[in-house]
């Protein structure tokens, strides 16, 4: 599989000057700021500001993990679309594990502009456990994982935060519900609550995953059956995130979409997956 060196253009669209692109990609993997909405971020760039004890569902802290039921090292290729781009993004997610470590790389580009999030760390007990995650357009930012010593620092000079068990990255924590639901779907009813940790390139947050049912998408490579997990807006601003993981992609994301408070919306499904080398 390989992925298109450009993005398709709609009918009757002008080409957008490669300044235009670089501003795109860079808002599509950029997290808000400040209460101002932008009209595309990548997958997991949305942020809970809620404190846990305002949840009403059932909260799932310490589901099972079991190491077999991680995915097999892949590559899977995703169409993007955005109701303000008047152009497709394509975006790629690499995973890749090995006996006790991994590596994942997700990647959202058009006409040669891209941005990229990396995530490599250890699997123990309880999954995926992140050592470093960067976020990179023109420049790299990172967020280092110190396990012993319970904390996460970040190059931005932003202050470092404690580590919470079980605590995931805004990339990792994609495969690590992915393999949490496929060690125990049993555990995963309608209206449960997961809570994690989650950690940007500057910043650490609580992310809250309500879980539904499952669902059959209609996708560019055809019909999927996806469990579907929402994260609901708790602040004015905050972004409605959606995520279907697919029982066939060994539940990895078959469909990721982000919807702005004014309505803007990024929306990313599986077009065709691939094996990847191991790291």
């Amino acid at each position: 599989m390989v992925l298109p060196a450009e993005a398709e253009h709609r009918s009757g669209a002008n080409p957008p000057s490669d300044a235009s692109v670089a501003v795109a990609t860079e808002r599509a993997m950029t997290p808000t700021p400040e209460p101002a909405p932008e009209s595309l971020k990548v997958l997991a760039s949305a942020v809970v500001h809620a404190p846990a004890e305002t949840i009403a569902a059932p909260v799932n802290q310490n589901p099972a993990f079991r190491a077999d039921a991680l995915p097999a090292s892949v590559k899977l290729a995703y169409r993007v679309t955005a109701n303000k781009f008047p152009f497709r993004l394509s975006s790629e997610l690499v995973w890749q594990q090995h006996d006790r470590s991994y590596a994942a790389r997700l990647s959202i580009s058009a006409f040669g502009q891209s941005r990229v999030q990396t995530s490599r760390g250890q699997i123990d007990q309880f999954g995926l456990a992140p050592e470093r995650f960067s976020d990179k357009t023109r420049s790299e930012v990172a967020a280092h994982f110190n396990h012993a010593q319970g904390m996460v620092s970040f190059s931005a000079n932003t202050p470092s935060v404690p580590l919470q068990p079980g605590a995931q990255d805004r990339l990792s924590v994609l495969i690590q519900l992915a393999t949490l639901v496929a060690s125990a779907p049993q555990h995963f009813t309608p209206g449960t609550t997961l809570r994690v940790q989650t950690v940007g390139p500057r910043e650490a947050d609580l992310w809250l995953f309500t879980f539904g049912d499952m669902e059959t998408l209609e996708l560019p490579s055809g019909h999927q059956q996806g469990l579907k997990l929402v994260r609901q807006p708790r602040q004015i601003y905050d972004q409605k995130l959606e995520v279907w993981l697919a029982p066939a992609l060994a539940y990895l994301p078959a469909r990721i979409r982000i919807t702005e408070a004014n309505g803007d919306y990024v929306d990313q499904q599986w077009v065709v997956s691939e094996s990847a080398d191991n790291p």
